[in-house]
């Protein structure tokens, strides 16, 4: 009778590829792939992309073991969401066994946009762009942090942009409310926030931390939209199981190496953290990230390096917030910052690469590469 009741239901649900014509593949992760997709309504004139996160490993047939943390939180959080920053959620579809996010689609995200200046062009981005790419990531911090929102994983790559040049917020899999917490955010995710741009209070393993995590990776991207390279590229030491967590000497050297080490003057609460012990073992660092700035070959205005200073603050509590960048002295001078800023400079950039045969999952459409 159950099954039969399974079937009535299986019968009546529409699947996906029945609303969304699947025009090609985007890119895959551990959470599963993604897809650039169009309604089959022909009034809907939108384009999508298609999150689609598997139950079962690549390569092997296991038993469903329910819906992942990052997939559960993902979903909650963006159908709660609503800003011109964030990234849009438009519906969820269960089929198959997978959930299907129906996402806004987005032509290009800052890692590709950076690549482009520093491989292809070879030269800096306008600082008009630049500011209104930060000012607009920063508008959609404040709106996540004021709805107590952090986000975790703030890196050139989720930060997705249309062709008119408006910042989405994207992939929130690791953003988490934190709000009264019922315990230590370190509990529920021992690592958050890729390396290169995890702040510092993180690398010496805080139990507790806030908002200001978000601002330290802003300040990173900030001086990478300058510099085309990342600001503090260390190699990131491996997970072992049996071992823990492990402590990351070299991308706190990167770290140091510019800003100078970290003393209880500049940072009072810094020997309350867990792996405070293990910073004896550093050589000496003055701090010339004033010099690493005007080391750029293009020349920025001194409210650009007090603003960055500002977001690489090390002790979390005096770091700017969200809310006073947004009102920093930077964004009151020309060029000011615009919502469509790409649209205003007719600047355009080479597409997203859409594979549009991806071999390894058959229920999608075949064809070539765009």
């Amino acid at each position: 009778m159950l099954q039969a009741y399974r079937l009535r239901r299986e019968q009546t649900l529409v699947k996906m590829t029945d609303k969304y014509e699947i025009l090609g593949f985007i890119s895959s992760g551990t959470y599963g792939r993604v897809y650039k997709a169009r309604s089959r309504n022909k009034a809907d004139k939108e384009e999508y992309a298609i999150k689609q996160f598997k139950s079962e490993k690549e390569g092997e047939t296991i038993m469903t073991t329910g819906i992942s943390q990052s997939a559960c939180r993902e979903i909650a959080l963006c159908r709660e969401l609503q800003h011109d920053n964030v990234v849009k959620l438009y519906e969820v579809i269960l089929e198959d066994k997978c959930l299907n996010m129906v996402l806004g689609y987005t032509e290009y995200d800052l890692l590709q946009i950076t690549h482009h200046h520093h491989q292809i062009m070879r030269a800096p981005i306008p600082d008009f762009i630049i500011k209104s790419f930060l000012w607009q990531l920063l508008n959609g911090m404040v709106y996540l942090h004021s709805n107590w929102v952090l986000h975790r994983d703030l890196k050139p790559a989720n930060i997705l942009i249309t062709s008119e040049g408006i910042i989405k917020v994207g992939d929130l899999g690791l953003a988490r409310i934190f709000q009264r917490p019922l315990q230590p955010l370190y509990n529920g995710d021992k690592v958050v926030v890729t390396v290169w741009y995890r702040a510092p209070e993180l690398l010496l393993g805080a139990r507790h931390y806030t908002k200001a995590i978000d601002l330290w990776a802003i300040g990173c991207i900030f001086a990478e939209m300058m510099a085309l390279r990342p600001i503090f590229k260390g190699e990131e030491a491996k997970m072992d199981q049996k071992k823990g967590v492990p402590f990351q000497k070299n991308q706190l050297t990167k770290i140091f190496e510019l800003l100078g080490n970290p003393t209880q003057e500049r940072w009072p609460k810094i020997n309350a953290l867990p792996d405070y012990s293990h910073l004896s073992g550093f050589r000496t660092y003055q701090n010339s990230l004033k010099s690493w700035f005007q080391n750029i070959p293009k020349k920025y205005p001194e409210s650009a390096f007090n603003l960055l200073s500002a977001l690489l603050e090390y002790d979390p509590e005096r770091r700017i917030t969200a809310e006073d960048a947004l009102n920093h002295q930077y964004f009151q001078e020309e060029p000011k910052p615009a919502l469509r800023c790409l649209s205003v400079q007719n600047a355009s950039y080479p597409k997203r690469r859409i594979v549009t045969e991806d071999s390894r999952d058959p229920n999608m459409n075949k064809a070539k590469v765009k």
